[in-house]
């Protein structure tokens, strides 16, 4: 063959291949696109928060020693505040002690329901199979020592948040992480410090806002409805832009008014989609209420057998304590943001306030959902996971439910999505300014993401927006072992006081 011939021969199988790759290319849809843009991101940043090291069978995230380890050391330099706590901040949430007078936007109950429909979500009923699965009815038990452990990270995280909070002149308030360790840190001639980990607390909060705590949220209540509508011959296969278009006008309705407005639904909602779910749960323990002794005796062994489903007693103990992190938040920061705007003069009432939080999302509901699925079998399936083994528990004693379960689903992503706005909005005007103008453009982006989310499958971006919520918790857990000294004392100076009797009842 001569060289002209080659040439040619070469310049043409260039081509043709060139042409293949632009077909290949074109006949993959936005999703597939989008996704194989950000992998190679994605993957890097996961990589590093996510981060697990062997141990023999099974692979511990280190993220999980983080959340975990600050909730057991605040436990323990709290004097067990989870537990001493617990009665009085049932008092605190009744209003026996709530001022009027007092600065703040909302009462302690409505914080800790918008700060709940924050947490308790598609995690409590999704996660928790997952976890059951994979490390077996053993990892319920360490799911709730985890959550009473968690309860001392809110403590401290909601505390700080009220007392490092900013009061404008309207009234309004803005709290959260950014503000405590950005304040803090610049009385302990750390300003430099603690500017930098409160706008990266709250560049993560945002992402992770858009991401897992809007378009993942939308996105799995739509899926959840076309589930049960038969998902092969769905009526609303193909009409994910409608149902986001409807969801982002019901969200807009409420997020418009701000925190008020925001509490005014999840105040309502929250005891509402929370009662509907544990109804339900009730039931299936009702019917099968003769194998309750054996499934807590599943519980207990499984915690502690040496071999289990996955890596014996340390899978499970890894799987359980994995949820309860994953799904109450307890350390990551962002409940703060919503506790922040509470009415009180005195920060140490809503921190016992907040260690209510993760004991009904974790200890509560979370092992609802496990005890339905143990008691019902389902923990030995294979074939199904994640949502769609948590409806076919409940659906084996009522055929039914796996409707109710779409409406509950859609609420639980529905309040999650307030919350979340929220939490955003802070994050968004603490590093662009609090302007009307600022606050509506992040309303409008984030009612926006709601539509695209909807219509998306997006595992990378879904993978990276929940490596930005963990994120959080570096900035985070770092200010509260520098805070955590201010916080006993504070403690220790209110419980003196309400003992002497100086902080009086008002109901």
């Amino acid at each position: 063959m001569s060289k002209k011939a080659f040439a040619r021969s070469s310049g043409l199988t260039f081509i043709l291949a060139l042409l293949s790759t632009s077909n290949l290319y074109a006949e993959k849809n936005i999703d597939e696109r989008i996704n194989e843009a950000v992998a190679p991101f994605t993957e890097a940043i996961s990589s590093i928060i996510f981060y697990a090291v062997p141990i023999g069978e099974v692979k511990l995230p280190l993220i999980i020693v983080w959340l975990i380890g600050g909730a057991a050391v605040f436990t323990w330099y709290m004097n067990f505040i989870n537990i001493r706590g617990f009665k009085h901040a049932i008092e605190l949430v009744r209003g026996d002690y709530t001022d009027p007078s007092h600065q703040g936007e909302v009462t302690h109950f409505q914080a800790l329901a918008a700060a709940l429909s924050g947490t308790v979500g598609l995690g409590n009923i999704a996660g928790v199979a997952i976890a059951i699965a994979v490390g077996g009815p053993g990892a319920t038990l360490w799911m709730i020592l985890a959550g009473i452990l968690g309860m001392s990270s809110k403590f401290v995280e909601c505390t700080l948040g009220v007392k490092y909070r900013n009061i404008h002149a309207d009234g309004s308030v803005s709290g959260g992480p950014m503000y405590y360790l950005s304040k803090a840190l610049a009385a302990r001639q750390h300003a430099a410090i603690g500017k930098f980990l409160g706008a990266f607390f709250a560049v993560m909060c945002v992402g992770g806002s858009l991401g897992a705590g809007n378009m993942f949220q939308v996105n799995q209540a739509f899926k959840q409805f076309v589930v049960v509508t038969g998902e092969s011959q769905s009526v609303l296969q193909g009409f994910g832009w409608l149902f986001g278009l409807i969801t982002a006008a019901l969200v807009a309705l409420v997020i418009i008014g701000g925190i008020k407005s925001i509490v005014r639904v999840t105040d309502k909602m929250v005891p509402i989609m929370c009662g509907l779910y544990l109804l339900a749960a009730l039931v299936v323990l009702v019917v099968r209420i003769s194998d309750v002794p054996h499934a807590l005796w599943l519980i207990v062994s499984g915690a502690f057998a040496p071999e289990s489903v996955a890596g014996g007693m340390l899978g499970s103990m890894i799987q359980g304590v994995r949820r309860a992190a994953f799904s109450n938040e307890a350390g990551i920061g962002s409940a703060a943001i919503a506790h922040s705007a509470v009415k009180t003069n005195e920060p140490i009432t809503e921190g016992i306030v907040a260690l209510l939080e993760p004991f009904i999302d974790t200890v509560v509901v979370c092992t609802c959902t496990a005890m339905v699925i143990i008691l019902t079998g389902f923990y030995t399936q294979n074939t199904i996971n994640g949502v769609a083994l948590t409806s076919a528990a409940f659906a084996s004693i009522m055929p039914w439910f796996p409707y109710v379960l779409a409406v509950i689903v859609f609420l639980f992503a529905f309040s999650t999505m307030l919350s979340w706005s929220y939490y955003g909005l802070k994050a968004w005007t603490y590093l662009f300014g609090e302007k009307p103008g600022t606050s509506l453009v992040f309303k409008i982006l984030f009612c926006t993401f709601i539509v695209i989310g909807s219509t998306m499958s997006l595992d990378k971006v879904t993978d990276f927006s929940d490596a930005m919520i963990f994120a959080m918790s570096f900035p985070n857990i770092i200010g509260l072992y520098i805070l955590a000294p201010e916080v006993k004392c504070d403690l220790q100076s209110y419980l003196a006081r309400l003992k002497s009797g100086e902080i009086k009842r008002f109901k």
